[in-house]
């Protein structure tokens, strides 16, 4: 499940979106809601606006206008655009309040012409443009300058971890001899890792098949984690003076701790945060 791009093997998110859009329901719809709603310490989202950078599924954009925010959803594979359409099309077809279309984030031309948002949420995206830095630079372009928000989620640097897992993820995509041999060794990891930590923490291990935290699937997730590239990681505290240096306060953190998992952030551009909230991923 690899496409081939002028920048090299890039793996067909969209075509595994599209795969996820079959098991998309109302729990999962109110999971992604209560999610948005904690990180973003906001009970709803009623006269905001909402740009989905790297739509994906389109879950996100539709919770977010459930929440009552007005929404543009972009995404670069045009199989997520497609994905996210079609959820739109089966549940909100007439809503003028919700755009998608394609886009590259790492477009600046592009990301300048939208004009500001009061949240730019791209969960889980930058790392996977090929270019990292740029795409951080470019998403923080249409946060509303007084008081915007920028939701975003990157993968943790665990350092030889993290490099070995870029090569089995280019290997991955590089054809299909290397996804027979990536599927072969890494389905059974991720499942016997799976039981065990259900095993040893006392959890049905059913439950886990039932939705992550966010309304995601672990199953859809997994073969996007296989699968990812490119793939790029950094350190809390290198995203922190990042953002830091260009106006934004830390509102809110969720790290990985000692996993590869994302490290979640919420920033405030121009105006101070009251508080700020640091914890560790429950999943």
């Amino acid at each position: 499940m690899a496409d081939q791009t002028p920048e090299g093997p890039r793996f067909a998110f969209g075509k595994n979106w599209q795969r996820y859009l079959r098991v998309i329901d109302e729990r999962r719809m109110g999971l992604a809601e209560s999610y948005l709603r904690e990180m973003l310490e906001a009970q709803d989202l009623r006269g905001k606006t909402f740009l989905d950078v790297g739509c994906g599924s389109g879950l996100y954009s539709l919770a977010a206008r459930r929440l009552g925010a007005k929404v543009h959803a972009f995404d670069y594979d045009p199989d997520s655009v497609a994905c996210a359409r079609e959820l739109k099309r089966l549940l909100r077809p007439d809503d003028e309040g919700w755009t998608i279309e394609q886009g590259d984030v790492l477009d600046a031309r592009y990301m300048g012409s939208l004009g500001k948002f009061d949240v730019v949420h791209a969960w889980g995206v930058l790392h996977h443009t090929g270019d990292m830095r740029r795409a951080m630079e470019n998403a923080a372009v249409p946060v509303e300058p007084k008081g915007g928000e920028l939701f975003l989620a990157l993968y943790n640097d665990l350092g030889d971890s993290s490099r070995r897992w870029k090569r089995i993820k280019r290997f991955y995509c590089s054809g299909w001899f290397g996804r027979a041999v990536v599927y072969t060794f890494s389905i059974p990891y991720f499942g016997l890792s799976c039981l065990l930590e259900d095993i040893l923490s006392l959890r049905n291990p059913l439950l886990r098949y039932g939705g992550t935290r966010r309304g995601m699937s672990i199953v859809f997730d997994c073969f996007d984690w296989i699968g990812g590239y490119p793939y790029e990681v950094s350190k809390p505290e290198e995203v922190f003076r990042f953002y830091r240096d260009r106006g934004f306060a830390l509102k809110n953190l969720v790290t990985a701790g000692p996993t590869l998992y994302n490290n979640q952030y919420v920033f405030r551009k121009g105006l101070p945060t009251d508080n700020m909230n640091i914890s560790e991923a429950r999943d």
